[in-house]
């Protein structure tokens, strides 16, 4: 199994290009079971996340082919609308095959998914859903079963915010009979994208990135060419190491656009941020100031952007509180960073971190894709060799993490 070795207490500077979105692509792979058309996307990332969502396609029917940034899907036949539970254990983002499936075959059998161990994210708010535009669905041996001839438009309200809800309820709609209205609806960045793909394949969607969002549904979708947003959180993410480095950076191929309260809370740090159409340069102080963090659904600081703002007040001036309130168990990256010597007190759903003047290298063990993110901005302020184990969480969100990080000057290399 490959680790990551990090010599850390080096300034990161220089430039670096952000990928395409995870969290938009994912969905927007999906969409393309809507349409007997091809649907090509560009600005693809290289993630084993992809690469699971592009093996389960394929096993449906979907003609897959990859060159580069750029994934053409072909869903002309889908020969088995079905999604193991083999090729799903590993990926909650599987239960988005789920809506597209049940539009388009009239059935769907969808293993209930795995993922990382950061909490409960039920996935009764998509059935709650379905069934309301007529589906029955049936939890059954560890699947779920929806079958519906047609799906008729229903008013859709949803408990919680639920981005993977939203997105699912939304490709369902978009060819059933009547409007559906969702209340309460993700207002991510990520769900803008994916309506913005709908309408281009044909679908009548309004208030995307709203809480309320109506679609009309139509007969059919046809193909389309999108290009996948870049990835916010990978931009925060290096926005954080270059930070907590003291380093200066520019970031190409991304936006702030979509990170404000990430980036208000990197200025109250201390950093100076210029921000371009399509890039952003950051300057950093020799040391941050600590800032408290609240986790809440977007516009609100992002719960994927939390362990990575642990990490820099680990070594930041004074004492930061970071409230989490989106996932109950989304903590497990402090004991790893305590292994640095972070002083991190933990009470619920509440950490409170007091600045240290140094980390020391230590090996640390990855427990979810942004904790593993975490750990490596640790790695990169602390004193010697760190090393940090389980890595295949990072490669499912961040693409060629360690020639990235190396084009900006620190010493990152993969080991067995």
């Amino acid at each position: 199994m490959d680790k990551l070795l990090i010599e850390g207490a080096a300034r990161l500077r220089g430039e670096v290009a952000i990928s395409g979105a995870k969290n938009a692509a994912l969905p927007l792979l999906c969409a393309a079971l809507l349409t007997r058309e091809p649907v090509r996307f560009t600005n693809v990332p290289r993630l084993n996340d992809i690469d699971t969502l592009l093996r389960l396609l394929a096993r449906m029917g979907v003609q897959c082919e990859r060159e580069g940034e750029t994934v053409t899907l072909d869903a002309a036949q889908i020969t088995e609308p079905v999604a193991p539970y083999e090729m799903v254990k590993t990926m909650r983002a599987s239960i988005l095959v789920l809506g597209p499936l049940l539009a388009r075959c009239g059935e769907a059998r969808v293993s209930l998914p795995g993922g990382c161990a950061i909490g409960a994210r039920p996935v009764d708010q998509h059935i709650r859903g379905l069934q309301a535009m007529g589906a029955q669905v049936s939890v059954e041996h560890g699947y779920v079963h929806a079958v519906a001839s047609r799906l008729k438009g229903a008013r859709l309200v949803t408990e919680m915010v639920t981005v993977t809800g939203t997105a699912n309820l939304m490709m369902a709609a978009t060819m059933a009979d009547g409007e559906s209205v969702i209340e309460n609806a993700a207002r991510e960045p990520e769900i803008v994208d994916l309506a913005n793909c709908l309408t281009a394949m044909g679908a009548r969607i309004e208030g995307a990135g709203t809480d309320v969002i109506r679609v009309r549904g139509v007969e059919r979708l046809h193909g389309a060419t999108h290009r996948i947003m870049p990835d916010r959180i990978e931009t925060g993410t290096y926005l954080c190491a270059i930070a907590a480095t003291g380093g200066e950076a520019r970031l190409t191929h991304t936006s702030a656009t979509y990170l404000d309260s990430v980036v208000d809370k990197l200025v109250e740090a201390g950093c100076e941020i210029t921000t371009e159409a399509d890039a952003i340069h950051l300057r950093a102080p020799r040391r941050l100031k600590a800032v408290d963090v609240r986790t809440a659904p977007y516009p609100a600081f992002p719960t994927d952007m939390q362990a990575q703002f642990m990490a820099i007040n680990t070594v930041a001036e004074g004492s930061a509180v970071i409230r989490e309130t989106i996932f109950e168990n989304r903590f497990m990256h402090a004991v790893e960073l305590q292994r640095l010597g972070a002083d991190i007190a933990i009470d619920g759903n509440t950490a409170v971190v007091r600045g240290v003047a140094r980390l020391e290298g230590a090996t640390v063990m990855a427990t979810d894709l942004r904790a593993s993110a975490s750990l490596v901005i640790a790695g990169l302020v602390a004193e010697d060799e760190t090393v940090i184990e389980r890595i295949y969480h990072l490669d499912r969100g961040y693409e060629r993490l360690e020639d990235k990080l190396g084009a900006l000057g620190a010493k990152v290399r993969r080991v067995n």
